[in-house]
């Protein structure tokens, strides 16, 4: 995992202004999207969530992490043990609240995501990526049906 800052002037695919960012995002989207805030614990939409799809930063649709990877680690927020790619995301220290940790972004748009801690529970990586509900937009994986045939 490559933890370095993408420099200022490299910018992102994705690149609004504060503005507009908080024109499209709700209040709290944007305090943990856009100013790196986090949701409580244990209240987040996907924290138990088991359905089958894609993750995508709700910031700009980008596809971020897949259920394959999820897991229960009773951080009281998602869990994934890798993303999609490693290209979707990036990677930045982070020495706020007095801690060392990885904070974890949108390598599309530079939205917060949440953390990232080596203390995976025994999964293939040994990562842990605590994700807030509130960055992701789950999308299901629709399961293909046999259409029914009427004249039978």
């Amino acid at each position: 995992m490559d933890m370095t800052r993408r420099l200022p002037f490299m910018g992102y695919e994705v690149e609004k202004s504060e503005e507009q960012w908080r024109a499209e995002l709700k209040p709290e989207e944007f305090a943990v999207l856009r100013n790196a805030g986090t949701e409580r614990a244990f209240t987040g939409e996907y924290t138990d969530t088991e359905t089958t799809g894609v993750y995508r930063c709700r910031a700009c649709t980008a596809e971020l992490f897949r259920s394959d990877e999820k897991f229960h680690s009773g951080c009281g927020w998602p869990s994934f043990w890798a993303p999609l790619a490693e290209g979707r995301v990036e990677y930045i220290e982070d020495t706020s609240h007095g801690m060392k940790r990885v904070e974890v972004r949108c390598a599309t748009c530079g939205s917060h995501l949440g953390h990232v801690f080596g203390d995976g529970y025994g999964t293939p990586t040994g990562q842990r990526y605590c994700i807030n509900s509130i960055s992701l937009k789950l999308e299901p994986t629709t399961t293909a049906t046999t259409p029914t045939d009427p004249s039978q």
